[in-house]
């Protein structure tokens, strides 16, 4: 009988083991932003990486070494993103009527360098439509 309950006892213990496990893999791979319209995630440090257009950004955070992923919305959501997580404004530009923001998150992992500054959330608004990307948008929007 002793031996069942020590079984049994080794069984939870391993059980939880596995659940904190799984928690924290998923804390640290969770999707950097809620779903909108299109989101994507990039296998490379620059704008010419691999990019995926995916509807399950966990499962591709889960699979593979993902280096930045964007979402776009309908919408100006620049406010409502910057207040979201914390962010500071670093610089801004402006360029064929879509207005980038450039920010620094402490929510959000590690950035980029861009003139001087550590960025790591990139938020670009242009016609009513917000993209949003960390460390930066890749591609065109």
């Amino acid at each position: 009988m002793r031996k069942i309950l020590y079984a049994l006892k080794a069984a939870g213990i391993f059980a939880l083991c596995l659940v904190c496990a799984a928690a924290l893999l998923l804390l640290t791979h969770a999707p950097a932003f809620e779903m909108g319209e299109a989101y994507e995630v990039y296998y490379g440090a620059s704008s010419s990486s691999l990019m995926r257009q995916t509807d399950a950004p966990l499962l591709e955070k889960l699979g593979g070494n993902v280096a930045g992923e964007s979402v776009r919305y309908a919408g100006d959501r620049y406010e409502e993103l910057k207040e979201r997580y914390r962010a500071r404004l670093l610089f801004t530009e402006e360029a064929g009527g879509t207005v980038n923001y450039y920010l620094y998150s402490p929510l959000l992992g590690d950035g980029v360098e861009i003139c001087g500054h550590c960025v790591n959330l990139h938020i670009a608004v242009r016609e009513g439509t917000t993209a949003a990307g960390t460390p930066l948008i890749f591609g065109g929007f």
